[in-house]
């Protein structure tokens, strides 16, 4: 199965063309900032629709305001792409796990205090093979480019505990690339760049 991730496009979706695979997953902050118009979710989602794959998976970001708006109102979030929150999918033969949350940004979307991470990375079922999340967990492809670490403790807790087999996110745009540990790949997709934009991770799971 060929796995194509992609996270932290703010906007600039239209700019990585068509890809193909069988399943593409973004990790979060489809859009940009504040801004609490539907129009730039509407733009990806009509992205989603050209683009090839059997299925499409995505969660939120700090940065989207307008998904987390549109999830309180409940199905359909997005016509082209399957929306995960604190949910589990099956395909291929592989458990997905898509959880959004963010630590240490109040008043930005999915934000939630430390006592509400760590019941919301209890949840993540333990046959979870491939999790999706938008913050890196602590120490894994998490440094910004000015401060330490930024990944959160408690759910790299439970990555260590539950141990997917792949586990892909976002959010800390200069620790872009990939990493394997203790029989763990971590991904970390951020597409947006201070040099423009970054490729898409492609992985092919046996």
């Amino acid at each position: 199965m060929k796995l194509v991730i992609i996270s932290d496009t703010h906007g600039r979706h239209d700019e990585l063309g068509l890809l193909q695979g069988d399943v593409l997953v973004h990790c979060g902050d489809l859009c940009l900032g504040y801004d609490p118009n539907d129009s730039q979710l509407d733009a990806i989602d009509g992205w989603f629709l050209k683009q090839h794959f059997s299925l499409i998976l995505c969660i939120g970001g700090n940065h989207d305001r307008p998904l987390q708006r549109r999830a309180k109102l409940g199905p359909p979030v997005l016509r082209n792409a399957i929306y995960l929150e604190d949910e589990a999918f099956a395909y291929g033969g592989y458990n997905f796990y898509g959880t959004p949350w963010v630590p240490d940004l109040r008043g930005w979307s999915y934000y939630e205090e430390e006592n509400i991470l760590v019941e919301k990375w209890a949840r993540i079922p333990s046959e979870t093979d491939i999790l999706i999340t938008h913050t890196p967990p602590y120490q894994i492809l998490d440094k910004p480019r000015y401060s330490g670490p930024a990944g959160c403790r408690h759910l790299r807790e439970r990555v260590e505990v539950i141990r997917p087999k792949l586990h892909c996110f976002g959010h800390i745009h200069e620790s872009y690339g990939q990493m394997e540990q203790d029989g763990i790949t971590f991904v970390n997709a951020s597409i947006t760049s201070g040099q423009g934009l970054n490729s898409p991770i492609t992985l092919d799971l046996a």
